[in-house]
């Protein structure tokens, strides 16, 4: 009779806390995301002509040379969001330097041979899954994209400088540049140009 005693009230609490704490409250806190921030509650996905394209939170491969590249990723096969992650190798590790940042610095010497090559572009994030590269990385990248798409180095620029973004709140994070919206507004100039050509 005392067991029953102790042990109601132990499994009923637990059946309340979990109601409470794996039902209610996720449920709670979601529709009020939903309410109150819509388009990051959905993934902040990007749509053009009704399809998603991607999402301003993950980053996406560019492997073409009139887009701006993204940084590495050693997420699954690269910015695979369901093997999200960094090489776990460290900054010291001559594998990381011998295997992917050396090759990975070579080949952008080669696209710019006169300009020290920024970290990002040779180093993965901790996620694999970063969509930004810093302003420095998109400016060493614009001969690369002028030449290719034949649009002045000014003007790409003034595009760098529209997709970047500021720290939040002036103080967390860093400065950087949405990959996918400026590889999309490139394509979108492509576009307007061929129609103006016609």
């Amino acid at each position: 009779m005392n067991l029953i005693k102790h042990i109601y009230p132990a499994v009923a609490m637990t059946v309340v806390l979990t109601v409470l704490t794996g039902i209610i409250y996720p449920y709670a806190v979601t529709g009020l995301a939903y309410v109150l921030f819509k388009d990051k509650a959905q993934g902040s996905l990007i749509v053009r002509d009704g399809k998603v394209v991607g999402s301003r939170l993950i980053g996406q491969l560019f492997t073409g040379p009139g887009y701006f590249h993204s940084r590495p990723s050693a997420a699954g096969a690269g910015y695979d969001g369901t093997a999200s992650g960094g090489t776990n190798l460290g900054p010291t590790s001559k594998k990381l330097i011998e295997q992917m940042v050396k090759p990975a610095a070579e080949q952008r010497r080669a696209e710019n041979p006169n300009t020290p090559v920024p970290v990002d572009l040779v180093t993965v994030s901790a996620s694999g899954l970063d969509p930004h590269i810093t302003p420095a990385a998109a400016e060493f990248q614009v001969p690369r994209v002028s030449g290719e798409r034949k649009i002045s180095e000014d003007e790409l620029r003034q595009l760098v400088r529209k997709h970047t973004e500021a720290r939040q709140l002036g103080v967390l994070g860093e400065v950087r540049v949405n990959v996918l919206e400026l590889n999309l507004e490139l394509d979108q100039l492509r576009a307007a140009g061929q129609r103006a050509a016609r």
